[in-house]
């Protein structure tokens, strides 16, 4: 049976924290105590008399669970009363010394009973039937609220030059904080638990730290190896119980790092960022980047493995965003306890830090910006990416036949959006990283981070044109890609300082936030492609439409287009009706006109010698036919000349 004592104490707090204070989370947790204890049978009956509560047994804790949950709520409940009553006073006002007292007194009740549950579980293992872990948590509970008492007691006196007084005053806490810490380091590292992480990054490492520095003790040593330093290693059954967890729970640093890095060397100790060395002084912050710079070996380990799955690869990332955000975080308390501690910004330390910030900021914000450029495409989304085939099957069972089909625009459209959803956090992670403090100072910085951004802009308006084209609402699609020519030109104006030290091929590194030459150019030439396709295609659109409204206009005196073929013209449903005039009706016909002078042979003209009386028509005619009838023969017919045998 796993009692599972750190979640169920940190969940409660949580959840109410979330939504009140320690004021309402002490409210709660007396109801919640009068709860367990009705379903215990422990509750008073009302107007009885009161009477001492007994003390819980192992038997008790091993016949029901609801005992661990009763001390661990009355644990709790003391806790915060006196968070509450800290709370109550304010962050920068000073708490009175009857407040203190009462503070340390809760605090002092909150680690006696913890303690005594400890005592409890360990000694009778057989009777309550906890495990080593639950026997681990609890002394962790135990020695935390037992390291908070003795921080309150003493955190509101000033740092002495006397490192002897300080150290001795400041010894039981850093103690019972160091057990603490070592033994939630050691089950994180055992059960991956997300809630011991919390503890130690929001509570145990801040106190060590501050009780670290009223003792004296050099910032450049890290929290784990004060931890490690002033752990009480006389307890030698609670090192047997943590070594069992984790055997290196007790080692030196630079062997730990040695066995995570590969060797001790690797943990650096100062950070160049254009051109300028800082000096890293916080140790912690030079673990931190050890274990980025591991994880960054593994990710391309991992990428040459991979398969080509997009998705694959970007889950990939994940290993190398948690350790770059350590590295971040690790900076960022350093700088919060420089200026706790009044150091000016010009102090060496303090610029070295800022430098070290802006560095490592821009360090996770260009892995988070590979991950997004891995999920959208090896060409970062320059190409459509729509030929895509799957096969489907005809028919039912196995023999049914495969047929071949291509993607679809509903889908190729959702791929898009995906794409822009992608670029719109690229373009968030870039401004994020102008925002830190002494990045705008930096003008070259300012000028390569907007090329860096124009280029993403780019290429969110290339993709959104796409869609557009699918549509096949090209004016708007060639706007767009006007657009992201004009980003592109301003990349390649802004970029082409810095990208000329860049690799002009492909690198082989996991992608990132660099940006090549070839890929600005081959960019840029893609646009300056489909501009030039998309310019064409409207401009048939737009003669297309012209005629459609000129056709419109005039179909009712407009000619049938059997005899307009001369002309563009386009074949909606109104033209679909007048390909030609049906019935036909009688209209001129132009032909080659022929110029029939019929008078010509029977007309006496001025200036014709030798030619015969004219007579009529028709007596030449009888004339002619009388002289067929009679002698049988033909006289005086002379041959037909001419068209239609009229001579000329």
């Amino acid at each position: 049976m796993t009692m599972d004592i750190t979640s169920f104490i940190i969940t409660r707090r949580d959840a109410a924290l979330l939504i009140g204070d320690y004021k309402s989370y002490h409210g709660q947790l007396s109801r919640q105590l009068a709860s367990v204890k009705k379903k215990l049978g422990l509750a008073i009956k009302k107007n009885a008399k009161f009477s001492k509560q007994k003390e819980i047994t192992a038997e008790d804790v091993g016949k029901d669970v609801g005992y661990v949950h009763l001390q661990l709520l009355t644990v709790e409940r003391a806790f915060a009363h006196a968070m509450a009553m800290k709370a109550s006073v304010g962050e920068d006002a000073p708490i009175p010394g009857s407040t203190r007292w009462q503070i340390v007194s809760r605090l002092n009740k909150a680690a006696k009973t913890a303690s005594y549950l400890c005592d409890l579980l360990s000694s009778s293992k057989s009777l309550t039937g906890a495990t080593d872990t639950d026997i681990l948590e609890a002394k962790a509970y135990a020695s935390s609220l037992a390291g908070a008492e003795q921080f309150e007691k003493h955190a509101h006196t000033s740092r002495s030059s006397n490192k002897e007084f300080q150290r001795e005053m400041w010894s039981s806490c850093l103690e019972e904080y160091s057990v603490a810490r070592v033994i939630y380091a050691s089950l994180l590292k055992s059960t991956k638990k997300e809630v011991f992480k919390d503890l130690l990054s929001t509570t145990v490492d801040p106190a060590v730290r501050f009780a670290a520095y009223q003792s004296h003790i050099p910032r450049t040593l890290a929290v784990v190896d004060v931890s490690r330093k002033l752990f009480p290693r006389g307890e030698t059954t609670l090192v047997k119980a943590i070594e069992a967890i984790d055997p290196a729970a007790f080692e030196d640093e630079a062997s730990v790092e040695g066995e995570k890095a590969g060797t001790a060397n690797n943990i650096p100790t100062t950070i160049t960022w254009r051109g300028r060395k800082a000096r890293i002084p916080d140790a912690s912050i030079g673990q931190a980047l050890a274990a980025s710079n591991t994880a960054a070996e593994g990710l391309t380990r991992k990428l040459e493995d991979s398969d080509g799955n997009a998705r694959d690869k970007a889950a990939a990332y994940d290993d190398v965003l948690i350790a770059a955000q350590d590295v971040v975080d690790a900076v960022r308390r350093a700088i919060e306890e420089h200026e706790k501690e009044g150091v000016s910004e010009s102090d060496s330390r303090m610029q070295d830090l800022r430098v070290t910030f802006l560095a490592v900021e821009y360090e996770m914000i260009s892995w988070r910006v590979g991950r997004n450029r891995v999920l959208i495409g090896e060409d970062d989304g320059v190409s459509i990416g729509g030929a895509v085939v799957r096969k489907r099957k005809k028919g039912t069972g196995n023999d049914g036949e495969e047929t071949e089909k291509k993607e679809g625009n509903g889908r190729i459209l959702a791929r898009l959006r995906e794409r822009v959803v992608l670029y719109d956090a690229i373009l968030q992670s870039i401004d994020s990283v102008l925002e830190v403090p002494g990045a705008v100072r930096d003008e070259s910085f300012v000028k390569e981070m907007n090329g860096k951004r124009d280029y993403f802009r780019a290429l969110k308006c290339l993709n959104i044109s796409h869609s557009y084209s699918l549509l096949s609402s090209h004016r708007n699609a060639l706007a767009l890609l006007l657009r992201a020519t004009n980003f592109s030109s301003s990349a390649l104006e802004s970029l082409s300082a810095t990208s000329s030290k860049s690799p002009t091929t492909k690198s082989t590194t996991p992608p990132r936030l660099d940006i090549t030459p070839s890929t600005l150019q081959s960019l840029h030439t893609t646009l300056t492609h489909q501009t030039l396709h998309l310019r064409a295609l409207v401009e048939l659109h737009k003669h297309n439409d012209n005629a459609s409204a000129l056709t419109a206009k005039n179909a009712a005196s407009a000619a049938p287009v059997v005899e307009r073929l001369g002309e563009y013209v386009t074949f909606d449903k109104k033209e679909d009706a007048h390909l030609v005039d049906w019935p036909p009706r009688l209209r001129p016909v132009p032909v080659k006109p022929l110029f029939l002078d019929v008078a010509w042979n029977y007309i006496e003209y001025p200036g014709r010698a030798g030619t015969k009386e004219s007579k009529s028509l028709l007596q030449s005619k009888g004339d002619a036919k009388a002289g067929a009838e009679v002698g049988g023969e033909k006289k005086g017919e002379e041959k037909k000349k001419g068209w239609f045998g009229f001579g000329r």
